[in-house]
């Protein structure tokens, strides 16, 4: 009688995700990168980011994979009127949170995670799709064959 205590329902995995929720996805990884950057700076600590690599193990020939640690950029930086500021970045591009407006300013390290919480929350929420599909867009236009 445990799963009597259960909500259960006949929905099934969407086996194609939209192209808008993929992107949307892919950003707030990065956004949860930063924010375990800026929690581990603020603590004194190291972060450091792993991902999956595939290699071919010379010995055996076998495809294995691998852990590694990847490097993380600080999307924050101080500007040239002295305040700090942090930018999203979606690969090498940076988005236009507003027109003519690609930073945040804060006013100390402390508002860091705070700010990229609420970055986080505006992205899940749809609001920064236009700009999302226009790096994503410019950075295609970068790998197209002339």
């Amino acid at each position: 009688m445990t799963l009597s205590q259960l909500k259960l329902t006949t929905a099934k995995k969407p086996s194609h995700i939209s192209p808008v929720l993929a992107r949307r996805h892919k950003l707030l990884r990065r956004v949860d990168e930063q924010i375990a950057l800026a929690t581990a700076q603020q603590n004194g600590t190291a972060y450091t980011a792993t991902r999956l690599r595939s290699y071919t193990d010379a010995d055996t020939g076998l495809r294995k994979t691998a852990e590694v640690a990847k490097t993380v950029k600080a999307w924050t930086f101080v500007a040239d009127n002295g305040k700090l500021c942090v930018h999203i970045k979606y690969g090498a591009r940076t988005l236009e949170l507003a027109k003519g407006k690609t930073a945040v300013e804060i006013a100390n390290s402390k508002d860091i995670v705070p700010t990229l919480e609420l970055i986080k929350s505006a992205i899940s929420n749809g609001e920064l799709d236009a700009q999302i599909e226009a790096a994503s867009i410019a950075l295609r236009k970068g790998f197209a064959n002339d």
